[in-house]
């Protein structure tokens, strides 16, 4: 191959990677239009979904006795009881949608992160869902430092000690455990573990899927949507998010951190 076929070589391959890049920045904006559809135009019609139920059942209240304890009218208010709770749940899962859109776009700030400091914080975070249990945690001294986001880690770690605090619930001495676990050379890895109620093995495939549950929702509240999360702020930094359970008798959760950030993926990964 001579000068001139290497340069047309070269050429061809640099307009191929300009066509790349396009390409890239044309999901980005696809992303943020997305965005601004879900943080706008889906919630106007919840908010009138609900605040007009409301309405309604005040109109409901102001008929006479009489009526108002009609079984026409107690079923009608048990609807509009059913389409409110509705609404919130879908509310709730335009919020995971925007929470994974904004993990997936954020700029990367990587940085050394002591995890025992990240870990407490994100204990003060979740003070309100502990108050009045009296959870046992067990978080080991010797927890790595990772090299990550500090804003996207204090997220996931709210997620998942979030989820460690609500599925032990049921338990009558609840306890979390969050330690350091061996892991390949060039990664570090850490676990948090609960006594909760665990989940059937066999399910496990869906876990980490966006508004898959492993519980009904009579039994824990959420959507489904913070292990997806997770998973996603992992891939980010390279990371990776693994559970395993066993049903009445608690969950762990893994996670293996790279040592350094050169495994990060782009925005837009999940």
């Amino acid at each position: 191959m001579n000068d001139e076929d290497i340069q047309k070589t070269v050429e061809k391959l640099r307009a191929e990677l300009a066509r790349s890049q396009q390409q890239v920045a044309d999901m980005a904006a696809a992303q943020e239009e997305f965005v601004r559809a879900v943080s706008h135009d889906l919630r106007a019609p919840l908010r009138h979904v609900t605040s007009y139920g409301a309405l309604v059942r005040e109109v409901l209240g102001d008929l006479s006795p009489e009526v108002a304890q009609g079984a026409e009218v107690q079923e009608a208010l048990g609807f509009l009881s059913t389409m409110d709770q509705s609404a919130r749940r879908m509310g709730l899962m335009i919020d995971g949608l925007l929470a994974l859109v904004r993990a997936s776009r954020a700029p990367l700030r990587p940085q050394p992160v002591p995890l025992a400091g990240a870990v407490a914080e994100a204990r003060a975070t979740l003070a309100p869902a502990e108050a009045g249990r009296a959870v046992e945690w067990c978080v080991d001294a010797n927890l790595p430092t990772l090299q990550a986001d500090p804003v996207l880690l204090q997220e996931l770690l709210v997620q998942l000690l979030g989820n460690a605090l609500k599925f032990t619930r049921p338990v009558a001495q609840p306890c979390i455990t969050v330690r350091a676990d061996a892991a390949p050379e060039g990664s570090v890895a850490f676990t948090v573990q609960d006594n909760g109620v665990g989940f059937d093995p066999a399910r496990a495939g869906g876990l980490f899927g966006v508004f898959q549950r492993l519980h009904r929702e009579t039994e824990f509240d959420g959507v489904g949507a913070g292990l997806a999360l997770c998973r996603a702020i992992a891939q980010r930094q390279g990371a990776m998010v693994t559970a395993t359970a066993v049903p009445g008798a608690g969950c762990t959760v893994r996670v293996a951190w790279p040592v350094a950030a050169d495994a990060a993926q782009e925005p837009g990964a999940w």
